[in-house]
């Protein structure tokens, strides 16, 4: 765990580094931001880069007058991608004037589920967790912002059949699920299933143990089943080993297609010509040196000597990650300042429905800096998600790069997934679903 307070852009990159006195705390309007990350282990090559996008972000805001006039904090907790120190961090931190969570792990996001509704905490899982999680009826708490597995694994069939010619064409075509065998790796499931019964595509399930480094009986699996089509949902090592693995075995990367974790520089570099071809969803972003927010950040962040990381990541896939998570909680509190105070220090429960009310138009957004990065984001009562919009991008040996135009996630399988799931989700914990009269509260 590491403390580090920030400070106005005004102040001098040594007290940057340095606890406040306490009387110069005492005087601030601090907005305090837990951040969970994992710096160690396995999965670092990965976490790292978000949580340096994200913490940079929360510089920017202050560099930039903070929100309001309130100033960003924040303080690291390293749960090293394990579900139990994940609950650990949660617990020591949300005490501390918690504004909201941002787990990075499906499993700790599982765990945490139960936890903020007790504690009034809202948890954003930009790109992971609970699919079901998008719909606000039961999950309050929860938000499940840009996209859920169930959008990603949706998209991908979609530009699979859009390849073939059709999903008309799946019918009698094999694709193979490569998959992290923990609730991350699993959550696209139902979908692909859904996805295969409409279709008439068969679909091969392929677990492995994580963190990954193993897997020469799976793609042994693969040699001996020729699927059409690779589906890899790997995080960490796990993609770099996948890649090598294919091209060992000689299974084309042009055919295989990885989850949004599973595109981003760590998981390629090492493997380098290796992966040409290989394509992954990029969510609502892909590598972007020359926006807006990014030279921002360079400008007022990194030339003042308060960057978090190297400057050469900043703008790469996953810095870029972290970074629209920080902004997306940013703007949660601002939207909770609109109605119950600008200047003041937000609540979790305010914030809670700020980010239920988010309505980031595409003016918002370029006036952020993120125009050509993201598309519109709102959120309501039923809608925790805000965005099913995706796109896809390629290595083409040295660099990501789109090659799709966007996509949607198809709502008519969406919707009644979610709400299936909700449902059932709600009847185990004996929930109920949330009055119209708590969706205007």
């Amino acid at each position: 765990m590491r403390l580090k307070p920030l400070v106005l852009a005004t102040l001098t990159a040594a007290v940057c580094s340095s606890v406040l006195a306490p009387a110069v705390w005492a005087q601030a309007k601090e907005q305090f931001f837990p951040v969970l990350v994992y710096r160690t282990g396995a999965y670092a090559p990965n976490g790292v880069p978000w949580a340096n996008g994200y913490l940079d972000y929360l510089k920017l805001v202050n560099a930039q007058g903070g929100l309001n006039g309130v100033k960003l904090t924040y303080e690291e907790c390293e749960t090293g991608y394990a579900t139990d120190r994940g609950v650990e961090c949660y617990e020591r931190l949300k005490g501390k004037g918690a504004t909201l969570f941002q787990p990075l792990s499906t499993g700790i996001t599982f765990a945490l589920t139960e936890k903020a509704p007790q504690d009034k905490v809202p948890l954003i899982t930009a790109g992971y967790g609970r699919s079901e999680s998008a719909d606000g009826g039961v999950f309050k708490w929860n938000f499940p912002l840009l996209g859920t597995y169930w959008v990603n694994a949706d998209v991908l069939v979609q530009h699979i059949g859009k390849k073939e010619g059709g999903l008309n064409k799946l019918r009698g075509k094999k694709i193979a699920l490569v998959y992290h065998d923990s609730p991350f790796g699993k959550e696209p499931i139902p979908l692909l299933q859904e996805r295969a019964k409409m279709h008439g595509f068969e679909l091969q399930m392929l677990p492995v143990t994580a963190p990954g480094v193993e897997q020469k009986s799976t793609w042994l699996q693969v040699r001996q089943a020729r699927p059409d089509y690779v589906l890899l949902w790997g995080w960490g090592v796990m993609n770099s080993t996948a890649l090598k693995e294919a091209q060992a075995t000689g299974y084309p990367r042009e055919k295989m297609y990885g989850v949004w974790w599973a595109g981003a520089e760590p998981d390629v570099k090492d493997v380098g010509e290796g992966a040409r071809g290989y394509s992954a969803a990029a969510m609502q972003h892909g590598v972007h040196p020359d926006a807006k927010v990014v030279q921002n950040i360079l400008n007022l962040v990194h030339a003042k000597g308060q960057g978090t990381g190297p400057r050469e990541e900043v703008g790469t896939v996953l810095y870029m990650r972290g970074m629209l998570s920080a902004m997306l909680g940013v703007e949660g509190v601002k939207r909770a300042q609109e109605r119950f105070g600008k200047g003041k220090v937000m609540t979790a429960e305010q914030v809670r429905w700020g980010l239920e009310n988010l309505s980031l138009d595409q003016a918002k957004l370029d006036a952020l800096g993120f125009a050509g990065v993201m598309r519109p984001v709102s959120t309501s009562c039923v809608d925790h998600m805000g965005s099913s919009w995706v796109r896809v991008h390629s290595w083409d040996g040295k660099k990501w790069s789109f090659s799709s135009d966007w996509y949607q996630a198809d709502e008519q399988i969406l919707k009644p997934m979610v709400k299936s799931a909700a449902d059932r989700y709600a009847a185990e914990k004996k929930l109920e679903r949330r009055p119209p009269a708590d969706c205007q509260s």
